[in-house]
């Protein structure tokens, strides 16, 4: 019998990465942030200075690149052996992890890669490609949503934590322009798969989202 998926997708804000790490934390489950491999293969290209033109490299570069997950209580990405937790979230990753994401090579060597872990554990993974592309046959899937506005509240205080001031108003265009890219992209588009159940976080507490999630689950241990 095949290892548990916990497959969630959805827009960004959304709270995916918090509720998914304490869903893991909660069942015992390996939690995969599939957003930080493709930020470790950008901040890799970078330090290599790779040109973001030159598609071979950086396909080659992914297949050399081994990224590992310590899913505990001090969450760790691990890129060739290397700690790069923070390194990983630096704003200049940010800004050019678009270039690694629009490679479909790339992102069928990180596919590949997230299957494996199936084997060997129990996941958590989110992003937004999970349910559709990743594991079409995780047990569980959930597609977490927020209205906008509760999206652009939640990354303003994001920012004001790191102490960032950014106008609401600014952020909020630019978490709309953010839908608009990621569910129009040709490559993995966002969307939620028919069979995917929908929670909607705006206004429940992030305990509420991951009760919920984990009450799901309670059936698939029963019928082990």
């Amino acid at each position: 019998m095949k290892n548990i998926v916990i497959a969630i997708d959805g827009p960004a804000g959304a709270g995916k990465s918090t509720v998914a790490k304490l869903v893991a934390r909660k069942l015992g489950f390996l939690y995969i942030d599939t957003g930080a491999m493709y930020r470790c293969l950008t901040l890799k290209a970078m330090e290599n200075n790779i040109n973001w033109n030159d598609k071979e490299k950086l396909i080659e570069m992914a297949k050399n690149t081994n990224i590992e997950f310590i899913s505990n209580d001090n969450y760790k990405v691990i890129m060739d052996g290397r700690d790069v937790s923070e390194a990983i979230r630096d704003e200049e990753v940010s800004k050019n992890t678009k270039h690694i994401a629009s490679i479909l090579e790339i992102r069928e060597i990180l596919w590949e890669k997230q299957r494996n872990y199936r084997e060997k554990f129990n996941i958590v993974m989110e992003g937004r490609d999970i349910g559709s592309k990743v594991f079409p046959d995780a047990q569980i899937k959930i597609y977490l949503d927020a209205s906008i506005d509760e999206r652009a509240k939640r990354r303003y205080l994001q920012l004001k934590q790191m102490g960032i001031e950014e106008e609401i108003e600014k952020i909020k265009k630019d978490v709309e322009q953010r839908d608009e890219v990621d569910r129009k992209r040709e490559i993995a588009p966002l969307m939620k798969v028919p069979e995917a159940i929908y929670i909607d976080t705006t206004g429940l507490t992030i305990q509420q989202v991951v009760d919920t999630i984990c009450d799901l689950v309670q059936p698939l241990y029963l019928g082990r």
